[in-house]
């Protein structure tokens, strides 16, 4: 059954994108089917953000799809065997567009929201192009797909330490230490082998270089007089010797010549970066590693109410801008040192804010049929860190609401990091999940009642903070009498079958928190 629910959902989406002719490429993260489009003109927007199980709809550098976690590791591989099966049998031509009947407005609202919608489309568009944001894509595609994998041996961790710590199956915990942390031994391979795939390299090249900086025989080696460790550099320095090793193998396949390719290039490249590899990289990243766990230390333990005030209260923007994608390597790098990332729980108050602005919202406009049937949709996917209904559907087209749902992550994220201040760290083993859904993550110097304590405390306080910030100051009187009109009909902010209407084109991927 629901491997039919799937199969349907991949089948109601692929005509509305253009048909498989139209599709370039299909890949997915977290809560996102992405797709490359060879014509962009050929994608019915409405119709498909009117389907039940699409929550969202983002344009940046592929065309992405909100399906929410868990459902889109699904539909993906569905999606993906309906394209093959469409191009066997039509290979030719994408399909023509479907005719689609326009969506009602109803007067200002409609109107206005468009507007805004059309507004935020062009601005956000050109400005997250930059080469710079570029870049720090290409670096996040790097980091994403590890998310998975950190998510399952964090909560395996997390599981191991508490059995530990109750005395539980002695005989047990050993061997789910090592599942725990095996894959953390060797991040800086799969590191390695993604940033060689996003640079255009051989993979197997990109990870056998990383593989030097985790090799235990490193130990023997003596870089600027010290002697170096094994793992030193870390991430760092297997996203650095990997794209040095990409770049040595491009060369090699200009110059070497075709007879002696097969040998000389993987020679070469592994080779050359290898040494590059342990007689800078390693010594140079893990400075610039240990600076950025100190430099996180210091700034929570010295200032850490302030900290969390700004970083909460930035993360949505941040996010509008493309610019959380350089959070994620920092994130990495802290959970590579010190087990949790400190900042997660901080940045996840962005999203208690947002819930408690919507949940304003719903209180301000209880005759607006259409936004109230959106939060009710959107509210539970927002509790478990999914926001992207919220933000979009509601909160930025309405554009106060998402100013002082920032209000409500600062003051969250403040709460947090007093506590950080005051020596409790609380933090997380992965990144990926936020909201609820960071609980069984959370790892930190106190006992696990505590960092649960003071998580939830936050949460509440990002949601009452929100909540308030959103009744008070969310509104003006005219945006009241124009969005509390006697609206049932499925006009204003959604289609009329209450999905969430379609986010803005050009608005960035948002991490989960990190991401």
């Amino acid at each position: 059954m629901t491997e039919n629910k799937n199969r349907a959902t991949a089948a109601a989406i692929l005509p509305l994108v253009g048909g498989a002719g139209n599709v370039t490429s299909i890949a997915h993260c977290m809560t996102r089917l992405r797709l490359g489009l060879r014509d962009r003109s050929l994608v019915q927007d409405e119709r498909l953000a009117a389907l039940p199980a699409v929550l969202g709809l983002v344009e940046d550098t592929t065309y992405q799809i909100v399906l929410g976690p868990g459902t889109v590791a699904r539909v993906t591989p569905e999606f993906e065997a309906l394209v093959a099966e469409e191009r066997a049998t039509a290979p030719a031509a994408p399909s023509a567009p479907l005719t689609a009947a326009p969506l009602a407005a109803d007067g200002l609202t409609a109107d206005g929201l468009a507007a805004q919608g059309a507004a935020i489309r062009a601005e956000r568009k050109a400005r997250n192009a930059t080469p710079f944001k570029l870049f720090l894509r290409r670096i996040a595609n790097i980091f994403v797909p590890l998310i998975p994998a950190l998510i399952g041996c964090g909560i395996i961790a997390g599981f191991n330490g508490l059995m530990v710590n109750l005395g539980w199956l002695p005989a047990v915990t050993p061997a789910l230490a090592a599942i725990a942390t095996g894959f953390m031994a060797l991040i800086a391979v799969f590191v390695g082998l993604n940033t060689a795939k996003e640079f255009g390299g051989t993979p197997i090249l990109g990870g056998a270089v990383a593989a030097i900086i985790v090799f235990p025989g490193v130990a023997k080696t003596d870089a600027f007089g010290q002697s170096l460790s094994p793992g030193q550099g870390g991430v760092l320095g297997a996203l650095g010797a990997a794209v040095l090793a990409v770049y040595v193998e491009k060369w090699c396949r200009r110059w070497v010549p075709e007879a002696l390719d097969v040998l000389v290039t993987p020679t070469l490249t592994v080779l050359v970066s290898g040494l590059v590899t342990v007689f800078g990289l390693m010594f140079v990243a893990g400075e610039i590693s240990t600076a950025i766990g100190d430099f996180a230390d210091w700034l929570l333990a010295t200032g850490g109410a302030a900290a969390g005030f700004v970083l909460g209260g930035l993360f949505l923007p941040l996010v509008m801008l493309g610019l959380h994608q350089a959070l994620i390597p920092i994130h990495t790098t802290l959970i590579e040192q010190q087990g949790f990332t400190v900042l997660l729980p901080i940045l996840a108050m962005a999203g208690a804010g947002q819930v408690g602005a919507a949940a304003a919202v719903y209180v301000r406009l209880p005759r607006n049929g259409s936004v109230r049937r959106t939060i009710k949709s959107a509210l539970p996917a927002g509790f478990l860190g999914v926001g992207e209904p919220l933000i979009y559907g509601v909160s930025l087209p309405l554009g106060r609401p998402f100013v002082t749902a920032c209000v409500g992550g600062a003051f969250g994220g403040g709460f947090v990091g007093l506590f950080n201040q005051l020596g409790d760290s609380v933090g997380s083993t992965a990144i990926g999940p936020s909201g609820w859904a960071l609980f069984p993550l959370l790892a930190g110097n106190q006992g696990m009642g505590v960092m649960v304590a003071v998580y939830a405390a936050g949460l509440a306080v990002g949601y009452a903070a929100g909540f308030l910030a959103t009744y008070f100051f969310g509104f003006s009187k005219q945006m009241l009498t124009d969005l509390n009109a006697d609206d049932d009909t499925g006009t204003g902010l959604i289609a009329a079958s209450g999905a969430p209407a379609p986010p803005a084109p050009g608005a960035p991927e948002k991490a989960p928190a990190s991401l």
